[in-house]
């Protein structure tokens, strides 16, 4: 499920940020798509990932990420994490997804790969043990 984020970004610097104003941090996945990791052309190792936002402005924060990509300008998602201490990842894509619910903002960024830690889903899959007897 994903959670209401509010979204908002700095008049004065309309280009360099998209930054999450209230609601949880975002979730982070792991991103195992060739295009993405094909993307990862930085000079330090890092992590791509993907996270879903639900927005009044989706189409708007994906035009705002194409015209600083143009303009070979970078720009980055601003949030609180777990801790509420504020973190910064760069965005290399997005796309707006519209739903019964409203917008949703897919952001596929750059995370610092000494400050990524994964958990699996182990999931309920105790059936399948039980049908080895």
């Amino acid at each position: 499920m994903l959670a209401k984020f509010l979204l908002w970004y700095s008049v004065a610097t309309m280009d360099e940020k998209i930054t999450i104003i209230e609601g949880p941090p975002p979730i982070f996945e792991a991103v195992n798509d060739g295009w993405a990791l094909g993307l990862n052309e930085r000079a330090q190792l890092s992590v791509p990932a993907l996270t879903r936002l639900r927005t009044f402005n989706g189409p708007a924060l994906v035009e705002r990420c194409y015209r600083a990509w143009n303009a070979k300008a970078p720009i980055h998602l601003h949030y609180r994490n777990d801790f509420g201490v504020e973190q910064s990842a760069p965005i290399f894509a997005a796309r707006n997804v519209e739903t019964s619910d409203g917008h949703v903002l897919l952001l596929w960024v750059h995370l610092d790969s000494d400050k990524v830690e994964y958990e699996f889903d182990q999931g309920d899959d105790e059936t399948d043990e039980d049908n080895l007897e």
